[in-house]
């Protein structure tokens, strides 16, 4: 009986803390606007690091230093979404051009 029990534990767990994770992030704002959406990811960043010290100092073990990244999402996302528009603007010109092409070399093997 504990082996069948065991999954559904290990499931409810899993389930539980992600449906906590999705609702923190909603309560916080961070699905809202772009903008409030950085600003609480500064908040964020200013707040863990002296959360995980007091932590590990409770704990008594030492983590390695975070690996420092600069990445801005907003500039990547931008980039995406420039870069996905002007190609489905140009989509109906190339398909044309193709088009051509191809008759065109259907054009040369009758010949």
């Amino acid at each position: 009986m504990a082996s069948k029990l065991f999954p559904f534990i290990k499931l409810v767990t899993k389930v539980t803390v992600a449906g906590g994770a999705c609702y923190v992030a909603y309560d916080s704002g961070l699905l809202g606007e772009s903008e409030k959406g950085s600003e609480i990811l500064s908040k964020a960043k200013a707040a863990i690091p002296p959360a995980m010290e007091e932590w590990m100092k409770y704990f008594g073990f030492q983590l390695p230093a975070p690996p420092k990244i600069d990445f801005s999402p907003t500039e990547t996302w931008n980039f995406g979404v420039q870069k996905s528009i002007s190609t489905l603007s140009i989509a109906p010109t190339k398909a044309c051009e193709y088009t051509n092409k191809g008759i065109q070399y259907l054009k040369d093997l009758s010949k």
